[in-house]
């Protein structure tokens, strides 16, 4: 079997969010299912070619509207996976990977060469997967070809997976015909709610859609979660599928990771402590392997639950816990974390950067990953600390109540501590209880630790319900 997956990023080339960690592993994982998965994306300015050993392949001419524009054709393997890399310097030598004022234009440019290259370089896909709206229009696009008669395309499915729901594509609907070169057929399909929605066409025209995470599938159905797609996904519920995000496991695995102080494993447990003293000292913190470390990796955005913690700060520092917050977003939130560590020195630590050396430092050090989510599609950073023995916190949301089963004191089973709605104060009885076990029940805590680091994380069971989806489409 054959797949091609269309996305924007990409991990090791890039990475914004999760999306580039899913894209980086799943298709290897697919390769042990026995499939075929090359990838590609666009070949933006920050990608360092000679590090990856990009070869040129060819150039071809793709038409966009009324533009008749240069494509060039590179590619890479990483891993025994074929990437493809869609060069036009216009739309990608710039410095950001999203959010420029034409991104329209630029994503309708990827979505339409993703296609066109595959010819050039013989590859023909049984299924292609589209990820998020930068790629949903090839979904749209490869309508339009079996529609003009390509017997190239013909035998070809769609998968759409939707990695997060609340960015959808919405442009002016003249950039339909002006633009994107599409006929008025497609105006009902693209057009909603006096808006172009790009991801909105996808779901009607694909094949199958899937989200990462069962309960997610299930979350955007009702107007709640789904950023106003809910009556659109009723209509297309029969083909839509929840399937939870694996990780990387070789990547992330407290045994070998060369990043961190003291490997470890599920029988030395122990050893884990000689992080969390080494990241204390370099915090400035006191070095106290009693004392509990509650770490946070995580974009400072609305959706993460940072107003939950900005709100409670000083009551989660009042159990006696540290805090480390690690990562970057809006300024309003990197300017309250640094007024609580300038407010708390004793206690609190923002971090406001992005690093992944840093961020291996956080998992491997810290007893608990608190990710109080207003939604989460599937979330990564719960499935990383685990793979630390790592204590996840969670709002039971999306993948983070597929992954993070509440512990039981009485029967020891669970991987962390939920709370059921958003709100601050149940979220800090949720840190209240993980504190009160790490302080006085240190067998019990041992357990929750194995528990976690022994839980499959890995892609195994998931790129088989992948290749179960793909195998009933063709």
């Amino acid at each position: 079997m054959k797949l091609y997956f269309i996305a924007a990023e990409a991990a090791p080339f890039i990475k914004v969010g999760g999306l580039g960690d899913v894209i980086g592993s799943l298709p290897k994982a697919l390769k042990e299912e026995g499939a075929e998965a090359r990838v590609v994306l666009p070949l933006y300015k920050s990608i360092d070619r000679e590090k990856y050993s990009l070869r040129y392949v060819k150039y071809i001419f793709v038409n966009l509207g009324w533009r008749h524009t240069y494509c060039g054709i590179f590619e890479a393997e990483v891993d025994g996976i074929k990437f493809y890399f869609i060069d036009n310097e216009y739309y990608f030598g710039r410095d950001a990977t999203y959010g420029e004022y034409d991104d329209a234009e630029r994503f309708a440019f990827f979505s339409k060469a993703a296609l066109e290259i595959l010819p050039h370089v013989d590859y023909r896909p049984d299924v292609i997967n589209a990820n998020d709206w930068h790629a949903a229009l090839s979904i749209v696009y490869l309508d339009y070809f079996k529609s003009c008669g390509s017997q190239y395309f013909a035998n070809t499915k769609t998968l759409l997976s939707i990695h997060n729901i609340e960015f959808q594509g919405q442009f002016d609907p003249l950039t339909l015909g002006s633009l994107f070169g599409l006929e008025n057929k497609y105006y009902d399909a693209l057009i909603y709610k006096g808006t172009l929605n790009l991801l909105k066409g996808a779901i009607q025209l694909a094949d199958r859609v899937n989200t990462v995470s069962e309960t997610y599938a299930h979350e955007i159905l009702t107007p709640t979660y789904s950023y106003g797609l809910d009556s659109i996904l009723n209509i297309e519920k029969g083909k839509l599928y929840g399937i939870v995000n694996g990780i990387d496991v070789e990547k992330f695995n407290s045994k070998i990771d060369p990043l961190i102080v003291k490997n470890f494993d599920v029988k030395t447990l122990n050893f884990k402590k000689d992080n969390k003293l080494a990241f204390q000292k370099e915090l400035g913190l006191e070095v106290n392997e009693n004392i509990p470390m509650i770490g946070m990796v995580t974009r400072l955005t609305h959706q993460k639950g940072i107003d939950l913690v900005l709100h409670v700060a000083d009551e989660i520092l009042n159990t006696g816990a540290q805090l480390v917050v690690l990562g970057t977003g809006a300024s309003a939130y990197e300017d309250a974390l640094r007024a609580i560590e300038a407010r708390r020195p004793d206690r609190a630590r923002a971090l406001i950067m992005f690093s992944n050396e840093v961020s291996s430092k956080v998992y491997s050090s810290c007893d608990m990953l608190l990710m109080p989510s207003k939604t989460e599609p599937c979330g990564l950073s719960q499935l990383i600390s685990m793979r630390y023995a790592t204590i996840p916190v969670v709002h039971s949301v999306g993948g983070l109540k597929d992954t993070v089963e509440a512990y039981n004191p009485k029967t020891k089973k669970g991987r962390g501590f939920t709370f059921q709605s958003y709100n601050a104060h149940d979220m800090l009885g949720a840190v209240e209880r993980a504190v009160d076990l790490f302080y006085k029940h240190k067998g019990d805590w041992k357990q929750l630790m194995s528990n976690a680091i022994t839980y499959d994380v890995s892609w195994k069971k998931s790129a088989k319900k992948y290749m179960e989806i793909f195998n009933s489409l063709i």
